[in-house]
């Protein structure tokens, strides 16, 4: 799920996708035997996909009939919906260009110092404990069921959405069939998750026509994927629904438990600023995880400003801040953001909103 987000692409380009159905050989004058007929080739059935056009530079290359009927079947499988409703929703979909130059240049590809400002404004911030006071009771029942710390929630809902004001105005539908069938790059990712879709329309009652979000196909307040709207979403409202679109007490009910699926740990910190020896030596993580202890990394010349900072697993996260560069000590509930959004920085964005949220709020520390 990422706030994950601009010129639209119009074309045509043909896919023609066939079903094979058995032929009955006709049937053999008595009492002699005739021989098998020839086989027949099937007819092929209406496109599938609604065609398109790339450019002379760039032609969009259309999925193949095979690609298209295989995911079909495996739709049909795994989300229940029938293979002709799978077959006639694909035929709605369309490709959209402005996708693929979205998700080619994401905010994350920009340093600290230029994706910093994005997130941390004076009138988000301002906002966000705005937006904490409205909803304080329902955020902190929220908070005391899981123990997710409620400007947490808060500002993952400040970073996506801008507290609900940006939600996405791409079709989902659109936007996934264009990421499973037209980027190679993750196309995999998002091949499953156009599956995922098609089984959430039918188990929430969500209308694939209308339903919209950002241009990787994520949903509702909190910027939900259809995998992760299945597996973490919660009716946080009670009224038999997990409404993560219009209701914003299933959206804070699911945020936590999108943590609490990844295992977040009560009570301890998200990250800790701290400093770098004379002639340390650069140290970059392979990933995300939170093990090494504080000795290993002080060994490396790495230490917490905080000397009373949790002897906890830990990793380090360097980034280039508009003042030069900032280390600081990540733990494992920096990890556990990262499975929202696998960019660091976006995990410090979360982690700095939070506290500026908490700080005019008076929110639990």
């Amino acid at each position: 799920m990422n706030s994950f987000f601009r010129c639209s692409a119009v074309a045509l380009l043909v896919v023609v996708a066939g079903c094979a159905q058995p032929v009955k050989p006709a049937p053999a004058p008595a009492p002699v035997a005739a021989p098998a007929p020839a086989p027949v080739a099937p007819a092929p059935v209406a496109p599938v996909i609604t065609p398109v056009a790339g450019t002379a530079d760039a032609p969009v290359v259309p999925p193949s009939a095979e690609k298209i009927e295989a995911f079909i079947a495996e739709t049909a499988k795994s989300s229940g919906m029938p293979a002709e409703q799978v077959r006639d929703w694909l035929s709605q979909a369309r490709y959209q260009q402005s996708i693929i130059n979205a998700i080619t240049r994401p905010a994350e590809g920009k340093p600290w110092k230029d994706y910093r400002p994005i997130f941390l404004t004076e009138t988000r911030i301002s906002q966000g404990r705005a937006f904490y006071a409205e909803h304080r009771s329902e955020i902190e029942k929220v908070s005391k069921d899981t123990g997710v710390p409620g400007e947490i929630i808060v500002a993952i809902i400040g970073v996506e959405t801008n507290y609900g004001r940006i939600t996405g105005s791409y079709r989902v539908l659109d936007a996934l069939y264009t990421l499973a069938f037209y980027y190679p790059r993750r196309e995999e990712f998002f091949r499953s998750e156009l599956g995922h879709v098609f089984a959430l329309a039918r188990e929430e009652k969500l209308d694939l026509a209308t339903l919209k979000g950002s241009y990787a196909g994520a949903m509702g307040w909190g910027q939900f994927m259809p995998s992760s709207y299945r597996n973490y979403a919660k009716d946080g409202d009670g009224d038999g629904r997990r409404d993560l679109l219009g209701s914003t007490r299933d959206a804070f009910a699911s945020i936590a438990n999108y943590f609490i699926g990844y295992g977040w740990h009560v009570g301890e910190p998200v990250f800790l600023p701290a400093t770098a020896d004379a002639g340390a030596a650069a140290f970059k993580p392979d990933d995300f995880t939170a093990k090494y202890t504080l000795a290993d990394l002080a060994a490396r010349g790495y230490r917490p400003v905080d000397t009373f900072a949790p002897k906890l697993p830990a990793t380090l996260l360097t980034l280039e801040g508009a003042e030069g560069t900032e280390h600081w000590i990540g733990y494992h509930n920096f990890y556990v953001i990262t499975r929202y959004n696998r960019s660091p920085m976006y995990a410090m964005a979360v982690f700095q909103l939070s506290q500026e949220i908490a700080a005019g709020q008076g929110a639990s520390p």
